[in-house]
């Protein structure tokens, strides 16, 4: 650890992989509603479940990005952070509204729009705590009068991701406009503005994992982020298709869909060949793990299941099926949580002041193998349920009930890779709390 401020990422790390935790145990709660019987059905129904379970994901995903950002800019501007206390401060109320939110959809308090559920005050505490975060980033690189690619494009993704919340905080009564309007906020943030997050962060790793040439790595990065604004924005058209827009969205959304996992296939491109020049020498070979396996697993996930089914020829078939779900479990499992425990994996060593090859720890091994191989089955499990779901619903016209019955086999394989993969996670977060706490001197790089 370089700088003393560095150690403000560990509180949002700590958040960051407890609130993971939480998710993944609201995964299976929504799980078990398919198997049935569900003991909890006048307690907590699915909705709520759901709305839980991806809330938390965009919450700790979020955590985690903006303690990234606190350990990154210190080491690229080369200066501590310019407030600690307003880090802390503005950790503590965007932990106080994902709770208040969490408690409020348990008793049925909910914005009714799925993936913004948050009621519409909470929404305005996001937006203070996003202004506390930019305002403190941005101050300190001010003062360091130092500014490089890498922590430009980090930034930009987390002042667009910021800027993009807003839409999602306009109420409109046609029910088409309010669809539209959505997406700008869940797709733009999940299939663009978040894929620079990646990007950055991808960067940062790279370039101290394989002592690539910055230059050489932040050209890469140009590549990946017009790839990105090129795909991206007009790729949210494959939202599109069944809300009521104009027909031409039909071409917009598939032509630019498919040319999305273009920055997934360069981020893994760049990502391996550098790897494979500097012969993966480093001594931390666990946050290499997660550093390579995030760019394979999002070039699988997002990028070539995503193409699977986003066609409109195919998607008026497969949407609202579990084909959706296939793409999406492993989309964000590889795009942003694996690029997350990779830089927690890499920074554990300077917070704690040991060498860096302590962190290759059989536990932490383990548990990049099992969320690996479990987040594999769990796709390979969802991907014949949703086949089969969408031939019998869509082509032999069964009822969505008894189809249910007839992929409950799926869901046990579903279930089974699900227990395979919490068992990763909690060998992850074990594996973090044996790290111990950050350590209260620094030590310059």
């Amino acid at each position: 650890m370089t700088y003393q401020s560095q150690r403000i990422a560990y509180a949002y790390f700590l958040a960051s992989v407890l609130l993971f935790g939480l998710q993944v145990a609201f995964g299976f709660v929504s799980l078990a509603k398919y198997l049935g019987p569900d003991p909890l059905l006048n307690v907590l129904n699915f909705a709520t479940s759901k709305a839980i379970h991806t809330n938390l994901l965009l919450v700790w995903v979020l955590t985690g990005f903006m303690g990234a950002a606190y350990y990154m800019v210190p080491e690229e501007s080369r200066v501590e952070i310019y407030s600690v206390r307003l880090a802390y401060v503005q950790l503590a109320l965007w932990l106080a509204i994902g709770v208040i939110a969490v408690v409020g959809y348990l008793f049925g308090v909910t914005a009714g729009r799925k993936f913004l559920e948050m009621p519409q005050p909470l929404k305005y505490g996001v937006v203070v705590v996003m202004v506390m975060f930019l305002v403190n980033i941005l101050l300190t690189i001010r003062k360091a009068g130092r500014w490089t690619t890498t922590q430009g494009v980090l930034i930009g993704g987390l002042a667009s991701a910021a800027l993009l919340f807003v839409s999602g905080m306009i109420p409109f009564d046609n029910y088409t406009l309010d669809r539209f309007y959505r997406w700008w906020v869940v797709h733009l943030w999940v299939e663009g503005v978040w894929e620079l997050i990646l990007g950055a962060m991808l960067a940062f790793l790279l370039i101290r994992l394989s002592g690539a040439d910055r230059e050489v790595m932040e050209k890469w990065l140009y590549v990946i982020v017009g790839l990105t604004f090129l795909s991206g924005i007009l790729g949210t058209g494959h939202h599109y298709y069944w809300i009521g827009v104009p027909q031409y969205w039909l071409w917009i959304g598939g032509v630019f869909s498919a040319l999305e996992p273009l920055a997934f296939l360069a981020m893994t491109a760049y990502a391996y060949n550098l790897m494979r020049r500097s012969g993966l020498a480093h001594p931390n070979t666990l946050a290499l793990h997660w550093t390579i396996g995030s760019a394979v697993m999002s070039m699988l996930g997002a990028g070539l299941l995503g193409l699977a089914h986003t066609w409109p020829q195919v998607n008026r078939w497969t949407h609202g099926t579990h084909i959706t779900t296939m793409h999406g479990h492993m989309a964000f499992f590889g795009a942003y949580a694996m690029i997350n425990l990779a830089m927690i994996t890499y920074a554990l060593p300077a917070f704690a002041g040991v060498p860096d090859e302590s962190r290759d720890t059989r536990l932490g091994l383990w548990a990049f193998w099992l969320m690996v191989g479990g987040m594999f089955g769990m796709t390979m499990a969802l991907a014949a349920a949703g086949i089969t779901q969408t031939y019998l619903e869509r082509i032999m016209g069964f009822g969505y009930l008894e189809t249910q019955q007839k992929i409950q086999v799926h869901y046990l394989m579903w279930l089974a890779t699900s227990i395979v993969f919490a068992a990763g996670v909690i060998a992850f977060i074990w594996d973090f709390a044996k790290a111990g706490l950050p350590r209260a001197t620094v030590v310059k790089a």
